[in-house]
Order: structure tokens, then C-alpha cells, then sequence
């Protein structure tokens, strides 16, 4: 696939040096650590140029010789920056040396030796081919996150590692994390620390709870603070739903210097580079933006960060043998990721809208996705992968043995898994699918009978967001959403 020029960047091939960042330390002990030991563990601050730094430092490295570096990434964003500023700095193209592979998008080449993927698409990789032919070195980079595709896709490598390559290098790369769990499960793994270079961040929490809407108290901040500091303002909401209701409020506050930005999962690569593009001189900006912004990004100009110490996320509902979205207070170590982000260029400010004592009541660091989420595509990956219980596979949390099972049985009702918990053809057909198991299962049985088409559109219909906005709440009507896709109608400009 030829590189995309839409990230290319007018770059001096003068420019051999790059900058030099807290991480380049580390790197020597690093490199040692990955030429005496399979595995390693690097833990370094919010800023300290690990995601950027360590995959072109490493890839001059003996034991590495010609093999291509898999850096993961959990978001898209991340994904295509990181793999952008790599390129940046060897004054070339994405897709030359550097390229990046997510769902629906590639830049890669013959050429690319560090591909950054998002996790998902490292597991489809190993299933295709487990022995990753070619790759000296998996890194999986912002692993505190604990997706549950981080948690799957090591569990795979380190499955590989053991039985296939026993020369696949595995790197764990993380800024809140209990480092010494993650080494025992890498085999007593070595953990390189890096001591990192944080400007200070003054946190100032809210003296009271106030009983109006969180869209209008975080209006209240963010005017205040575009009063008393300097510097763009990044805002962390939990979802799309708070996220167009304080835009609504502090557009009507009608300040022609202050331009305002949304960040999301959703938009268009174009929209989101928008939003994280500096301003025109003169110029102030402030970003709402939901979780993507906490991790593996600086935003020049942010010196001010406003926290609503919220988050959106999935949960599975046994009941219902589903997940659903639910929002939930942000973890100590998230709080911290957030407040971090107005410390990367220079002294700054972080808001929070809780008060000071609630903070240490908060949990310590997330609950990883694979204890509380739906776990219907990992029991079909792990019945493809030919362990439909997990045994033998490395998990820092295992899967509750009951969602598994009960996800077993879901997959047994479409048709996916024998008795015995083997894949059927039906079942393999649908793993081929990157979608929901349900999805696949109808889109499999809609194209049997001819309806292939509309299966389709049903499923990207239900698995996407709701085609009429975040204000159609009450309305439930399916057909709406049906019409709404065939006539573009109700469709958000940038959002794929």
C-alpha cells in the first residue's frame, strides 16, 4: 500500500538529530535488558517520549537485526500521531520507515519497519499467522489502560514466544502500572525506569459540590480559568452527550477569541488533527474531549486542563447477556494521566470538579475491561486460537470464569461452538468478521437467505453510534435509523 500524502509532512532531510527527550536515558538499559531476556517492562512518565523514542532507538539494535517493530496502541488517534511524529522525525512519509494499520485505514510498505497497529489488530494478525513472520519485537505501549485486546493480544504473543518464536522479543511499556506484577508475569522480567521531566501542575479541586448540571459547572471553570491563566484549555467529559452541551454553552458566550474544538473516537482523521492543530495567533483554544486525550498525545499550547473526574464505560449485564455504557468516577491513576496533560510544555493548571478529600476515595487505577466486560468475541478468539478456556495462556487478570461460560453458551446458541467448545465453520466464518459475534451471526445468515445487503446495514446501524445524535434518547423506532442511513440524514459531518 503506498503511503498516504495527506500525512506527509515538509520535513529538512537536514534534520538527522532528533530532540532529545527524558526516555533517551533509559534506552541503553532498555536495549541490554531485550538482548538478555525475551521480555521487559519500561515504566515512564506521562511525557517522557517512550511512545515516540523507544521504537526508533531500538531499531538499530543487534538483537533486532532486519525484524520490524508492532508498537499497540488502545486508540486510533494515538495510533496514527505516534507513528506521524516517528515519521516526522526521520524526515520522511507515514508509510515509509514508520506506518501505522487501524480499522478501516493503513499506511504501510514494503519499507515500514515500525507498524503501529491498534490492538485489535494485532490479534487478527497472530490469527492469521501466530508465528508474526518478520517481527523481532511486539511493544505494547500505554498498557495500564488494560483493554481487554491488550490483555488478549499478550496473552497471545507470550503463547507464541513460548511455543513458536522463542526469538519474539515482548516489551511492556506503561506510565501507571504495577510494574513488578507485570514482570512476574513476563517470567521475572527486568523493569526499566525512567525518571521522566514533568513541568509542576497546580491542582486545584472544588471547594463544594454545586447541584447543577455538569455542563454548566464546567462552563463555569473553563470561563474562569480562561480569566485567571494563559495557555489553551483541555476539557475531559465523559461522552458526546456532555461534550455538545458545554460546546452549546460556551459558544453562546459569543468570545471571538476563543475557538472551541470537540475530540472524539469518531471523527474523521481530518476533524480530530483540526482540534489538536495549533491557533491562529491572537487565538485561544479549548478542546472538550472525551477519554482518547489521556495518553500518547501532547497538544501544543495546553497549559490548563479542567477534569469533570468522569469517564464512559462498558459493562457487562449478565441479565441481559450485554454490555452497555455506563458512566463511572475516573481512577487515581487516570486523574493523574488527565492532569498531567497541562504539564508537558510548561508549568500549569489542573481543575477538578471534585473535592479534595473524595480523592483518595477513589479507586487506585481502572478495572481492566476483561473482568467487567462482555467477553462474547474473546471466547471466540479463544476457540479459534484452540484454547476455548484459556489454558496454558498468560493473563495478568484472567477472565471470570462465569461471563466466560456464559459467553460459551452464546456463542453455542448461533451456531459458533460445538458442545465440547470447538469452533464449527459457521463459527469460524464468523471470527473472520472484526465485529460483535451477534453481528456476525446475522450478517453470515442474512447473506444465506439474501438479505445480505440489509444485514449490513442493520449491523453497522446498531453496532455504531446512534445515526440521529445524542439527543434522540426517546426515540427507539429502528425504522427511523434505517431511513435516516439511506437518505445521509441526521449523518455528523467527519465522523466515519
Amino acid at each position: 500500500m503506498k503511503p498516504r500524502r495527506d500525512f506527509a509532512y515538509s520535513v529538512s532531510r537536514m534534520e538527522k538529530k532528533p530532540p532529545q527527550f527524558p526516555i533517551e536515558e533509559a534506552v541503553p538499559a532498555l536495549t541490554s535488558a531485550l538482548g538478555a531476556s525475551r521480555c521487559a517492562v519500561l515504566s515512564a512518565p506521562p511525557g517522557a517520549g517512550k511512545t515516540t523514542r523507544v521504537p526508533l532507538a531500538l531499531l538499530d539494535a543487534a538483537w533486532l537485526g532486519k525484524g520490524k517493530i508492532l508498537m499497540l496502541e488502545p486508540r486510533r488517534l494515538a495510533a496514527r500521531r505516534a507513528a506521524s511524529f516517528m515519521a516526522q522525525q526521520l524526515g520522511e512519509r507515514v508509510g515509509g520507515t514508520v506506518g501505522y494499520r487501524i480499522r478501516g485505514d493503513a499506511a504501510v510498505s514494503k519499507a515500514t519497519r515500525v507498524e503501529v497497529v491498534t490492538e485489535g489488530i494485532l490479534t487478527r494478525m497472530l490469527h492469521d499467522n501466530p508465528e508474526l513472520p518478520g517481527v523481532g519485537l511486539v511493544i505494547f505501549d500505554e498498557f495500564h489502560e488494560r483493554s481487554i485486546h491488550a490483555d488478549l493480544g499478550l496473552a497471545f504473543a507470550l503463547d507464541v514466544q513460548k511455543h513458536l518464536r522463542d526469538d519474539l522479543r515482548v516489551l511492556i511499556m506503561s506510565a501507571t502500572l504495577d510494574g513488578v506484577a507485570v514482570a512476574h508475569l513476563l517470567g521475572d522480567a527486568p523493569v526499566i525506569e525512567s525518571v521522566g521531566k514533568a513541568f509542576p501542575v497546580e491542582t486545584r479541586y472544588s471547594r463544594f459540590i454545586s447541584d447543577k448540571p455538569l455542563e454548566a459547572r464546567i462552563a463555569e471553570v473553563v470561563s474562569r480559568a480562561l480569566t485567571a491563566e494563559e495557555g489553551d484549555i483541555l476539557v475531559f467529559l465523559p461522552g458526546m452527550r456532555e461534550i455538545r452541551r458545554v460546546e452549546e454553552k460556551l459558544q453562546s458566550q459569543s468570545n471571538e477569541d476563543v475557538v472551541v474544538h470537540v475530540l472524539h473516537g469518531d471523527l474523521s482523521a481530518s476533524v480530530q488533527e483540526a482540534a489538536l492543530s495549533p491557533v491562529k495567533p491572537g487565538k485561544r483554544k479549548v478542546i472538550l474531549s472525551t477519554s482518547i486525550a489521556e495518553t500518547s498525545l501532547t497538544i501544543d499550547g495546553v497549559r490548563i486542563v479542567v477534569d469533570s473526574g468522569l469517564a464512559r464505560a462498558a459493562r457487562f449485564d449478565p441479565r441481559r447477556g450485554m454490555s452497555g455504557l455506563i458512566t463511572i468516577p475516573v481512577s487515581r491513576a487516570v486523574a493523574d494521566q488527565r492532569r498531567g496533560r497541562a504539564g508537558r510544555q510548561s508549568a500549569g493548571v489542573c481543575y477538578r470538579l471534585w473535592r479534595e478529600e473524595e480523592h483518595s476515595q477513589l479507586p487506585e487505577y481502572p478495572v481492566p475491561e476483561i473482568r467487567v466486560s462482555d467477553l462474547a468475541h474473546v471466547a471466540l478468539d479463544l476457540a479459534l486460537w484452540g484454547a476455548p478456556k484459556g489454558e496454558g495462556l498468560l493473563f495478568l487478570d484472567p477472565p471470570l470464569s462465569a461471563n466466560l461460560i456464559q459467553a460459551q453458551g452464546l456463542l453455542r446458541s448461533l451456531g459458533a461452538l460445538t458442545d465440547d467448545g470447538r469452533l464449527t465453520p459457521h463459527g469460524r466464518t464468523m471470527a473472520a468478521l472484526p465485529i460483535h459475534p451477534r453481528f456476525a451471526h446475522m450478517i453470515i445468515r442474512g447473506k444465506e437467505i439474501g438479505r445480505g445487503a440489509a444485514a449490513c446495514e442493520l449491523a453497522a446501524i446498531l453496532e455504531e453510534r446512534d445515526l440521529l445524535g445524542v439527543g434522540a434518547k426517546s426515540d427507539v423506532d429502528l425504522a427511523s435509523r434505517i431511513d435516516a442511513f439511506h437518505s445521509g440524514r441526521g449523518l455528523t459531518p467527519g465522523v466515519r
